[in-house]
């Protein structure tokens, strides 16, 4: 049932009941979590020194799921740091559905904190610079998203106080939320809403990754991995959906566009799922080049967006990128196809824009153990790692990856520790020969032609692909590969 609940009187009372019955529960909780913590502290970060220069939707879902200007160092600056980065925050466990059920919500807490103590288990977090992250702004909000839609995600009762703001009154008066089945609350029928956390959550994960891409795009890192939640990819200016609220990643990109003068910026989104939102922001932008990796089935795959076609608009023409797999699970896509797209596409694209800085939508909800609805694909673990290895080759290795989907615990733990090890130089286990040698199914080859075929009018990269492309003759390609 959708409920209009205007953000006055009664109403108000009843769901700060229910938020401070919810922060009840999740304090007694994260006592115990801090225990557990306490074991194994983030140290805070040591003094670096200056470096200096020389749709359609899922099964499970109803929805189509401050900083001062800074100057980056000479592209030929040699760098003698070696720290990766990472960045996570406890306060992100927080964002969780009243019902307390994780089975009922594949996005829950358990998520990041898999990750986080799977990458202590493999003394990875050792060998970090370990970040403890920030709030984002209201303002860094709003240099992506409208002031409406940062006013309803980005406050919640106690720091409304302090706003006294008659706008938003008048925005929260507006408020639409959905009873979901397990008697929590949402924004639609798959992303929760909880009222006192969720937005500190929200902006803890975007302060999170755009510390960190500041720290990486000024060399003060060498790269790193956002361990952050909830993700962010399908927040598109004025819409939450598909468990996202606020795009992190554009966020990030766009402040260092701003404040950081970077005047070219990659976006690698390898998730499952389209980043329509990413998309969206950056359709019209030539200084942000979007390539997106995705199951699209034809518009038939949530959100629907992505399809080959989209190229962007305007002054951002050509600069948006859709690897659009098709054919549904008739086979599933692995390694072979995804290896084959960095291959022709994503490298050859990438190495032309020659950018500043890599950011990566880092959603692992294309590896193996996935159902259908939340994928359904075949990527390994060692595949991720190996992608991640092929775009440090870029920006001088100024690479940020950002976790956004991924649901199966053991798939997204593998993944993260694969692209973790890679960021830290570590020698990554060689993918098997079967993978190396074996070619793209079908399905993907006629995906791949017909990105080059409609690229190539953009990319010189592409043009060599496309000129020996006989569009009639299946698996063409493969005599390309």
């Amino acid at each position: 049932m959708l409920l209009s609940l205007p953000w006055c009187l009664a109403p108000t009372v009843v769901l700060i009941a229910i938020s401070l019955h919810q922060a009840y529960l999740w304090d007694s909780y994260q006592r115990v979590q801090h225990q557990l913590l306490k074991r194994q502290p983030l140290a805070d970060s040591p003094v670096v020194p200056t470096i200096h220069a020389g749709h359609r939707p899922l099964s499970r879902a109803q929805s189509s799921p401050a900083t001062a200007t800074v100057s980056l160092p000479a592209q030929d600056t040699q760098l003698s740091l070696c720290f990766a980065g990472l960045v996570y925050d406890s306060v992100m466990l927080k964002h969780q559905c009243s019902c307390g059920d994780n089975s009922n919500h594949p996005e829950h807490a358990g998520r990041i904190q898999s990750i986080w103590s799977r990458l202590q288990e493999r003394g990875l977090r050792s060998q970090c610079e370990c970040l403890r992250g920030r709030k984002a702004t209201l303002e860094e909000l709003q240099c992506v998203h409208t002031e409406r839609h940062v006013f309803l995600y980005g406050t919640n009762p106690l720091n409304r106080l302090k706003l006294d703001n008659g706008k938003l009154a008048g925005i929260l008066s507006q408020r639409m939320f959905v009873m979901l089945p397990c008697g929590g609350v949402g924004v639609d029928s798959d992303t929760i809403w909880n009222e006192l956390h969720s937005s500190n959550a929200a902006r803890w994960a975007v302060g999170s990754v755009t510390e960190l891409a500041f720290k990486v795009a000024t060399r003060e890192l060498k790269n790193g991995f956002a361990v952050v939640r909830p993700p962010g990819h399908h927040a598109d200016p004025s819409t939450a959906m598909g468990f996202c609220f606020f795009n992190s990643v554009a966020i990030a990109a766009r402040q260092l566009q701003q404040k950081g003068k970077l005047s070219k910026i990659l976006i690698v989104d390898w998730d499952v799922h389209h980043g329509n939102g990413t998309q969206q922001i950056f359709y019209r932008d030539p200084d942000v080049l979007y390539i997106s990796l995705h199951r699209h089935d034809d518009g038939n795959f949530f959100p629907g967006s992505g399809a080959a076609d989209e190229v962007g608009a305007g002054p951002g023409e050509g600069f948006n990128v859709n690897v659009a797999w098709t054919g549904g699970l008739d086979p599933p896509m692995g390694d072979p196809e995804y290896l084959a797209a960095f291959r022709t596409v994503v490298m050859p694209i990438a190495h032309e824009f020659s950018p500043d800085v890599v950011l990566v939508s880092a959603g692992f909800d294309a590896a193996d153990g996935h159902p259908p609805p939340l994928g359904g694909y075949k990527v390994s673990a060692k595949c991720f790692g190996y992608m991640t290895k092929q775009l440090m080759s870029l920006a001088g290795g100024a690479i940020v990856l950002a976790l956004e989907g991924g649901h199966d615990l053991t798939a997204i733990c593998d993944a993260s520790e694969a692209c973790v090890s890679a960021l830290l130089g570590n020698e990554l286990d060689p993918l098997p020969e079967e993978s190396m040698r074996q070619k793209p199914n079908p399905n993907a080859v006629r995906s791949l032609e017909t990105v080059i075929q409609v690229q190539s009018k953009y990319w010189v990269a592409l043009q060599r692909f496309a000129s020996k492309l006989d569009v009639g003759a299946p698996r063409s390609l493969c005599a390309l590969l």
